[in-house]
């Protein structure tokens, strides 16, 4: 049972992401705005949206970094992110290509680190990826995932194969930070990763974790580490 606070929570979380969702109908940024910062800092930055989200959702993210130094890509053919995670893996997976990346961190939120993990255990791309800061992932899948018959939503069911073949792909974990809330009302039993490096943010919310004030700070320092 929620409490009367963890319902705030909720109601404040989806009305930061319906707002975000409105400025990124009205931006009319392109998706190679933030590729070429002057001066430039490795890593380069691959920047993945989570489920019904564009690579707008995360656009004060990209700006951050960019300012930082990083160039940062997106995957714009992901659209609004709702094919499975083994098909936006290929489109990420083709972007890397495309662009010949090399020595990228992956920057994801919620099904964006599902699919990075995917990417990062691939024959063709995994030797491009040097990590991933995995922001609010659900690694075991949520139970709220039922509540909804949208395919790509159920496909967050815990003991869904392909979240199933992604839990026993742990050779990656070593290089994987992951980013969680205080309160996450979509994953309920919270994103830990074992073998991960994991980080708590006070800010409660799926979606309110990306206006935390600790945030950009963090992801300067891990991409500033992983640089080293």
């Amino acid at each position: 049972m929620l409490t009367g606070r963890q319902l705030l929570w909720w109601a404040e979380d989806y009305a930061y992401a319906g707002w975000r969702q409105l400025r990124g109908l009205t931006s009319r940024t392109s998706p190679e705005a933030y590729t070429h910062p002057d001066p430039a800092r490795r890593p380069p930055v691959l920047l993945l949206p989570g489920v019904w989200e564009t690579w707008r959702f995360l656009e004060p993210v990209a700006r951050a970094l960019f300012a930082a130094g990083h160039p940062v890509h997106v995957v714009a053919p992901f659209g609004l992110n709702r094919g499975s995670v083994p098909e936006m893996a290929d489109l990420a997976a083709a972007q890397l290509i495309e662009a010949d990346l090399r020595g990228v961190v992956i920057v994801a939120h919620s099904k964006g680190g599902l699919i990075g993990k995917s990417v990062m255990g691939r024959a063709d791309t995994g030797d491009r990826v040097l990590a991933m800061i995995a922001i609010n992932t659900p690694f075991a899948g949520s139970p709220y995932a039922r509540w909804l018959p949208f395919r790509s939503i159920r496909a967050f069911l815990p003991g869904d194969e392909v979240l199933a073949a992604l839990a026993a792909q742990r050779a990656d974990h070593g290089r994987i930070v992951s980013v969680a809330t205080c309160f996450d009302p979509h994953i309920p039993g919270g994103s830990e990763l074992r073998g991960a490096r994991n980080v708590r943010l006070g800010t409660p919310g799926h979606f309110r974790s990306l206006t935390d004030p600790a945030l950009v700070p963090l992801l300067r320092r891990e991409l500033a580490a992983f640089a080293d």
